[in-house]
């Protein structure tokens, strides 16, 4: 008869099977063009960001707004056809200023994540 400490590493192995489940379960922000933070001196024509997991698209959404909370995108967030962790949204024509990003995603397992960041669009010289 073994005894109860000859269990433990299967145990502690499949918890840590189970944790790594958990973790990776969800999909986050792998990049992101125009980057986190980015100042840009020409404003971009979409948003687009990839993730580190497989979306859902009628369930993922993007959006994009102006200092005063006014939306400039087009409404037309989707994820891409070809590649599911690709997920866009195409923009108005942008002026000087800053502008937020906010992503709300559910990934193919179920799990959904949140989140936004910043980029601004600097004045010409």
């Amino acid at each position: 008869m073994k005894s109860r400490s000859a269990y433990l590493p299967g145990l502690a192995a499949g918890l840590g099977l189970v944790w790594a489940t958990v973790v990776w379960g969800h999909a986050f922000p792998a990049r992101s063009e125009p980057r986190v933070g980015a100042v840009v001196r020409t404003a971009p024509t979409r948003v687009q960001i990839w993730f580190d997991g497989e979306l859902e698209p009628a369930f993922s959404t993007l959006s994009v707004t102006d200092a005063a909370g006014t939306r400039v995108d087009r409404g037309d967030a989707r994820v891409d056809g070809e590649n599911r962790r690709l997920l866009r949204v195409s923009l108005a024509a942008l002026r000087p200023g800053e502008y937020k990003v906010r992503w709300r995603v559910l990934a193919v397992d179920g799990h959904r994540t949140e989140g936004d960041y910043t980029f601004t669009v600097k004045p010409p010289e």
